[in-house]
């Protein structure tokens, strides 16, 4: 069965919002014809101009009828009209499923549809969002989310991830690893894996612990306490906890271990290395503590990641 995918543009969307899901149904379509039938829509149809300034052309929203929508993110306030032209669209959608990209969230938190649910967005949005929807069970460091019928995805590159969860609920694994390898993706990555190199890679949302970061980096496999963070950035424990996790939106203690976990992973899939090794150079000690924390962050431990890579 062909399934019809609106995906939702708006003046001042982010380009790669809507062509990183476009894409990825395109390629469904093309190594399974007649999985997927693409449409742009807009309020009131016609050139749409890109946060960027690139213009691509849509379809007036009303123009079909559709499996499912996909709201891309950018500057939605831009245009207030085009809000809520989408928003009073998407509360009056009958689609099987709604997913967006991004700030796309914030369009379907208000048109109600996040209402009561699980909901993530890109981590420089989630405070603002959780002020303007408490009722939304926001869990700002997923990837992507899926609650019911309602998908929901972080940043940007995200999208790419949402889609291929979104292809493989429909079609399997199988079609959702070769349109990732089409992509050149690494593997599609779990919806749990969390937002955390976004933001504490940039040591915070100011930077202000960037060099702090650089540090850690450098001496992951060392006990890192919260004690010894501190007194690297010259504060007192209790001050530096309560800024480090105001600034990056995680505990000190969480960052050194999702540090260590994306250095174990990239080993774990890039090496032959044993992984009672891998866990050493890290700091987790033994293979046993990896494991766990694999299973935590990304919802499969690192044997499977290895097999992954090389299937």
């Amino acid at each position: 069965m062909r399934r019809a995918v609106a995906v939702v543009i708006f003046p001042g969307f982010q380009l790669l919002d809507a062509a990183g899901p476009t894409t990825a149904f395109e390629l469904a379509e093309r190594f399974r014809p007649g999985s997927y039938a693409l449409t742009l829509v807009t309020p009131g149809g016609g050139a749409v101009e890109s946060s960027s300034g690139l213009v691509l052309s849509a379809v007036p929203l009303d123009d079909g009828v559709f499996d499912t929508i996909v709201v891309s993110g950018g500057e939605i306030d831009r245009s207030m009209a085009a809000l809520l032209a989408v928003v009073g669209w998407l509360r009056r959608s009958a689609a099987r499923r709604i997913a967006s990209v991004c700030s796309g969230a914030f369009l379907l938190a208000e048109a109600g549809l996040l209402d009561g649910r699980r909901a993530t967005t890109h981590w420089d949005s989630t405070d603002a969002f959780a002020r303007r929807y408490p009722e939304v069970r926001l869990d700002a460091e997923r990837i992507f989310i899926r609650d019911g019928d309602v998908w929901t995805s972080a940043g940007i590159s995200a999208g790419i991830d949402l889609a291929l969860a979104l292809i493989e609920d429909d079609h399997g694994p199988a079609l959702a690893r070769r349109v990732a390898q089409q992509l050149v993706v690494h593997q599609r990555r779990p919806g749990g894996q969390s937002q955390f190199s976004a933001l504490v890679e940039l040591g915070g949302r100011t930077g202000r612990f960037t060099g702090l970061i650089d540090w850690m980096r450098d001496h992951v496999a060392e006990p890192l306490p919260v004690e010894r963070l501190a007194d690297q950035a010259a504060m007192s424990p209790r001050n530096f906890a309560r800024a480090f996790t105001a600034e990056t939106g995680t505990t000190p203690a969480r960052a050194v271990e999702r540090l260590r976990l994306e250095i174990a992973r990239a080993a774990v899939e890039a090496s032959h290395a044993p992984l009672d090794e891998i866990a050493e150079s890290v700091g987790f000690r033994d293979a046993g503590r990896m494991r766990r924390a694999f299973l935590r962050a990304l919802g499969q431990p690192p044997q499977a990641l290895r097999r992954a890579v090389r299937t």
